[in-house]
């Protein structure tokens, strides 16, 4: 129901949706999905749904007619382009040239062919003296800088990337961020911002923006809805 409900919210939104994994239930319903979601601030929309989310109806697997209670976690990871390209702004460099030299200390050359920049907002440097110029060694260390920049960006987008998955939480009882009741009574309700609705067949059928809406503005420390 779940995963019917936000299929429906993607396709609202004209994003592109791709299911990379998809197990069925042992009995019923779905063991687990992983879907790859494309579109402008996709990732911006469904970081709101990250948690655990609960289901309370009336089973139709039951003979009893008995209510039931469903847990499902969800939780929503940022893409990572591996095609970075890294821009670099003039003002953020600094450059500086001095005379190669070689073992002993003796110099190759009486020019200032050596070049070193330092990259100011991280405080990389990058050092090259063995190209034959001042210009192929500027070229040589500004590709070295472009890739020490990478990587330190890829360290940075794991280091968060592993923050997000700490902050994963359990399945079970007050671990929930929102719940669908269909029985004795009709309601969705958040519980991280006690927003709520009573149009339970509306909100299964990917009418969740309400919701999504609700919940960044209380991250921006804005109640007005």
């Amino acid at each position: 129901m779940l995963f019917r409900m936000y299929m429906r919210w993607l396709e609202s939104k004209n994003f592109k949706v791709r299911v990379l994994n998809y197990e069925p239930g042992d009995v019923a319903g779905i063991k687990d999905v992983t879907m790859e979601v494309r579109g402008d601030y996709a990732y911006g929309y469904l970081k709101a749904e990250s948690g655990v989310h609960r289901l309370v109806r009336i089973s139709p697997f039951d003979a009893s007619h008995r209510r039931h209670t469903s847990f499902v976690s969800c939780f929503a990871y940022p893409l990572i382009d591996e095609d970075i390209t890294v821009e670099i702004n003039e003002k953020d460099i600094r450059i500086d040239t001095f005379r190669a030299s070689g073992p002993g200390g003796q110099y190759v050359n009486t020019a200032s062919t050596a070049v070193r920049i330092t990259h100011i907002p991280t405080r990389i440097v990058v050092t090259c003296q063995n190209e034959r110029s001042q210009f192929q060694n500027k070229e040589t260390a500004m590709k070295v800088l472009r890739s020490r920049l990478y990587q330190r960006a890829k360290e940075e987008e794991r280091k968060r990337l592993e923050k997000l998955t700490e902050e994963k939480t359990e399945i079970g009882w007050g671990r929930e961020i929102r719940s669908y009741v269909f029985h004795p009574y009709k309601l969705v309700k958040d519980h991280r911002t006690n927003y709520e609705r009573f149009d339970v067949e509306k909100v299964m059928d990917g009418d969740i923006d309400s919701f999504i809406r609700a919940y960044l503005l209380s991250k921006k420390g804005n109640s007005k809805l």
